[in-house]
């Protein structure tokens, strides 16, 4: 699977002072821009050059590292790490363990907003009408939940002014209405039951030992008021782990209504305001904060003043807090690395694994975007590797670096619906190359016979076994061979395939010079680097069984890397030299770009006919 991270690099741009009043500054250093108030712009930092001396910042929308109040002492914040820098931190350091690579809490920026506080009942019926007005930043709800902002429903029944109440003494008075009255009697209350009671017991509640236990969804609430602590909101995709998004109420403002103190019964959180019950807050806008009453925009203005006078409304203040968990990686890692540095932009990702490829000037920082990495991933990364060196030996396994999270490369891929064991340190596997395989065995038919002369763990093998009519899978490593029996009866196919552990050429020989080697129809060479070497082994392939009628020539699948600027001709010359053949027809396709100027092809072609009955390579 492939991961995008959607980085790119800085950009400068240079723009007379005539055309724009404002400016952008220029991205700050790590430690500057940690700890600033700056307005700047977010993915692409722009540096504006001009006549004036000092230039003006230019609010961007939405949230931004470059934006916001960062504590500055830990204790004003329970989620803030510490602030002591790597070397002054007791915790680490001191029996040459590894340096955390940054601290998380220099990532915590603090907004003031301005909220509505409005009746619970009525909060999402307000926020459709003036969703335009509200913040609406992403992976922060418009609708915020505070300490206090709920109250138990019987103590608001005892509070709440009820205009029936009056109507429902009448009806006790004259007795005209049954159900208006106090509770029934023992008696009365017995003689009820007794009528609603049959043979199958209390009709009405059949399922009254299941009713009466306490619902799951108040029992997950109960349990989450231990870990979620007072206010505040979990940002979305977090589930279970620290909250992203926390918002608390830093002042009350422009009241409208009474002055009614019920601070006394309901706490201090109802200090000063009139009771409405159970409310929320509706963040507005940040071009908003701190503004009045009468500032607000007539289309809010007239949904609010729609409702009748108990449905008022107050403007609060309040202090939005984002933290680590909330900004994404692309934003983490354009604060943490140099300004000029090309930062990647995808990984691979392994079953648990995520496969970074960084560059030698990546090298001094892979710690810290290795943490990011795995951090924005969880829980579906749990460890991050980095390729140190190029592939260079038989069996086309990588020298892998662990750089965080637990150092296990055994994992399990699941592709195309069927599951693979692999470890990644002994077998080669490639997610990039998945719709390449898909597409690969799309194009085989139920009569066909597979031969997979470079099988690896059997991704084509296996995806192909569930199609055709048989398969042989062969690999020279050892490894990948008993990690490919092993995916077979996993996926419950070991009937249809034959599992060789031999060298390419040797396999081809073993298979074709079977009885049964007129059936095959399909051969897959896979192995870009090498695997046109290979084609020699199919001249005279068929020498000795030249009054075989009932041959069948398969159709050859190879796979190659070119760096020529026409890859397809250059492809193409080193398949009819290797095979001593001219006049064939090959289709060629690009399958992907590997690095710049260097493709990856895949050549489809008939054995032909004159190289499958030449007598020996010299003719």
């Amino acid at each position: 699977m492939l991961t995008k991270l959607m980085l790119i690099r800085h950009q400068t741009l240079t723009i007379s002072h005539t055309q724009f009043p404002k400016f952008l500054i220029s991205p700050p250093s790590l430690s500057s821009l940690l700890h600033t108030t700056t307005v700047t712009a977010t993915a692409t930092s722009v540096a504006i050059t001009a006549s004036v001396s000092k230039p003006v910042s230019i609010a961007v929308y939405g949230p931004s590292l470059q934006k916001g109040i960062s504590p500055i002492t830990p204790h004003q914040n329970p989620f803030l790490n510490s602030t002591l820098k790597p070397c002054q931190n007791p915790n680490f350091g001191e029996n040459g363990e590894e340096l955390p690579p940054f601290d998380e809490g220099q990532f915590t920026r603090v907004y003031e907003v301005t909220a509505i506080r409005v009746p619970a009942e009525k909060c999402y019926d307000i926020e459709n009408r003036i969703r335009g007005h509200l913040l609406n930043w992403p992976r922060v709800s418009n609708i915020a939940r505070v300490s206090g902002d709920e109250v138990d429903s019987g103590v608001s029944d005892l509070i709440r002014v009820n205009n029936d109440v009056e109507k429902a003494v009448s009806r006790r008075i004259y007795g005209k209405a049954e159900g208006d009255g106090d509770e029934l009697c023992e008696v009365l209350y017995r003689d009820k039951l007794a009528k609603e009671f049959n043979a199958k017991g209390f009709v009405k509640f059949r399922n009254l030992a299941k009713i009466s236990r306490p619902s799951r969804r108040k029992k997950k609430k109960e349990m989450g008021k231990d870990g979620e602590g007072e206010g505040g909101e979990t940002g979305k995709g977090v589930g279970r782990r620290r909250r992203s998004v926390v918002v608390e109420v830093a002042d009350e403002g422009g009241n409208v209504g009474g002055d009614d103190d019920l601070s006394a019964l309901l706490g201090e959180n109802f200090d000063g305001r009139k009771w409405k019950g159970s409310t929320r807050l509706l963040l507005l806008d940040e071009k908003y904060a701190g503004g009045k009453i009468h500032e607000l925009p007539e289309a809010v203005k007239a949904v609010l003043n729609a409702g009748s006078i108990e449905d008022s409304f107050e403007l609060v203040k309040c202090k939005l807090t984002l933290f680590y968990e909330y900004w994404p990686s692309d934003e983490i890692l354009l604060a943490l690395l140099p300004k000029d540095m090309i930062i990647l932009s995808a990984f691979e990702s392994v079953g648990h694994v995520a496969h970074l490829n960084l560059k030698d000037e990546h090298l001094p920082y892979k710690k810290a975007i290795a943490k990011v990495v795995l951090d924005k991933n969880k829980p579906k990364i749990q460890t991050v590797v980095n390729k140190m060196e190029a592939i260079s030996n038989d069996y086309r396994t990588m020298q892998l670096e662990v750089l965080a999270g637990n150092h296990s490369l055994v994992t399990t891929v699941i592709e195309n619906g069927l599951r693979f064991h692999l470890d990644l340190s002994t077998v080669y596997w490639n997610s990039r190359l998945a719709t390449e395989r898909q597409r690969l065995v799309n194009s085989f038919t139920r009569d066909d016979v597979l031969c997979d002369v470079f099988s690896g763990v059997g991704p084509i093998a296996i995806s192909a076994a569930k199609k055709v009519k048989r398969v042989y899978a062969n690999d020279l490593n050892p490894n990948a061979v008993d990690y490919l029996e092993r995916n077979c009866v996993l996926n419950k196919l070991e009937r249809k395939i034959k599992v060789f552990n031999m060298d390419g050429r040797r396999f081809i020989e073993t298979v074709f010079s079977n009885s049964n080697a007129h059936s095959i129809t399909q051969v897959v060479m896979n192995l870009p680097n090498n695997a046109v070497e290979f084609l020699d082994t199919f001249r005279g392939i068929f020498s000795n069984r030249a009054t075989d009628r009932k041959l069948t020539f398969p159709t050859i699948h190879v796979y190659g890397f070119s760096k020529a600027e026409d890859p397809e001709f250059d492809f193409h010359e080193r398949i009819r030299v290797a095979l001593g053949e001219a006049a064939f027809s090959v289709e060629m396709r690009r399958v992907r770009q590997v690095a710049p100027g260097k493709w990856m092809l895949c050549a489809t072609f008939v054995l032909p006919e004159k190289v499958a009955f030449v007598l020996n390579n010299n003719s």
